[in-house]
């Protein structure tokens, strides 16, 4: 039993097996560049903000991916001791650059709901980066810096950590605080001016996705015979390849790139919400 999940007991054989061979989900590793369009986000963005709506790109693709959550429940699942569990919530860890000049940045998690509009999720990601701005200001930042300053128990405590992890046995406060026990991470290294890159995932937690959000890209296409040059967002993605197949992976890619194209749908909540339990 694990407070955060309920076991998946659904999937094909092959998927109760393959945990058992890759143990860890660095065994479990595959990476992709999906290429968001960017017109249709860039123009979404900009008529939001002249109807007074500050709506970020950040929140457009993170929307876009609760949306496609929504109706591809398989990316919410993790494995954690060669078991497949469904989380019971919709999380999201963020890294956040501090404002203030030679300080260090702050990792913490979202909780979203399943029926959020794009305007709620704008709303949660600005107070999330205003509360973490500060130095030591979430319970993440507070127990590393209590951690650190004590030589010789750090070795100790994520061994603990580790074993309960695996076992089942973190308290509930362990894991509201854990930014390693989410959906999926997401970075925007766009916004240090950085290319995507392939983020790995942390064998402690239960995080199975990770997206880096990269400089804009242009990528040529050909249209009408001729050869342009299309402008793209690039989502450098790692992800748990135990959770789901590739044609799973493949259609929740094209359902998030479906709503990029079109982020106004993203305006209400969603028709459907399939969910493992």
């Amino acid at each position: 039993m694990r407070v955060d999940g309920k076991r998946v007991k659904n999937v094909d054989n092959m998927y109760t097996i393959v945990p058992y061979f890759m143990v860890d989900r660095c065994d479990a590793c595959n990476a992709v560049t999906v290429r968001l369009p960017y017109k249709p986000i860039h123009e979404y963005v900009i008529e939001a903000r002249k109807q007074g709506e500050q709506l970020s790109y950040l929140a457009v693709i993170i929307a876009g991916f609760i949306r496609t959550v929504c109706e591809h429940p398989f990316l919410n699942r993790f494995v954690v001791n060669k078991k497949i569990y469904a989380r019971n919530e919709l999380v999201i860890s963020m890294v956040v650059l501090r404002s203030e000049e030679g300080a260090q940045t702050s990792m913490g998690k979202m909780k979203f709901e399943y029926t959020d509009t794009i305007f709620d999720v704008n709303r949660k990601i600005n107070e999330y980066i205003a509360a973490n701005r500060v130095e030591n200001s979430n319970e993440t930042d507070k127990v590393l810096s209590f951690l650190v300053k004590l030589p010789g128990l750090i070795n100790f405590a994520t061994g603990i950590l580790k074993f309960a992890d695996k076992h089942g046995l973190l308290p509930k406060a362990v894991l509201e605080m854990s930014p390693f026990h989410a959906t999926a991470v997401f970075s925007n290294l766009a916004s240090i001016r950085t290319n995507h890159i392939y983020h790995h995932i942390y064998n402690f937690g239960t995080v199975s996705g990770i997206f880096t959000i990269g400089n804009l890209e242009d990528i040529p296409k050909m249209h009408n015979g001729e050869i342009i040059l299309e402008r793209q967002m690039p989502l450098g993605i790692m992800c748990d390849e135990r959770i789901g197949d590739g044609h799973s992976y493949a259609k929740a890619f094209a359902t998030l790139s479906k709503y990029m194209k079109n982020p106004k749908l993203l305006e209400l909540p969603p028709e459907k919400i399939i969910k493992d339990f």
